[in-house]
């Protein structure tokens, strides 16, 4: 897995690529926090293949911390795969989920 992270008119874009599972979950979890405060972050999924529960637990983790340091963190450009796990899940009904990077960052 790599994350990288952009500034985008004081939004953080942390890109993915690659599997956001059990083996990841840590290094994820870990680079997510750092960004924590108040920060407001679009996550693209463009590059993830595949994600767990672990993954799953990771997003809901850093989404309740920033909602209570009162930041807030978007999801952009989740593949079929990663759309039916949020879906299953119930997630899909927890997160902001957008289809570009563009529309994510648009209004936040």
């Amino acid at each position: 897995m790599e994350i990288s992270t952009d500034k985008v008119n004081a939004i953080d874009v942390v890109s993915i690529r690659g599997n956001l599972d059990t083996g990841t979950a840590g290094e994820a979890q870990q680079r997510l926090g750092a960004l924590g405060g108040n920060a407001r972050i679009v996550v693209d999924f463009s590059g993830v293949d595949y994600i767990s529960s672990a993954g799953l637990r990771v997003l809901l983790a850093t989404a309740k911390k920033l909602k209570k340091e009162g930041g807030a963190m978007r999801i952009c450009n989740p593949n079929e795969m990663v759309r039916e796990v949020f879906a299953i899940s119930g997630f899909g009904t927890i997160f902001d989920v957008y289809d570009t990077r563009d529309a994510a960052l648009s209004g936040f």
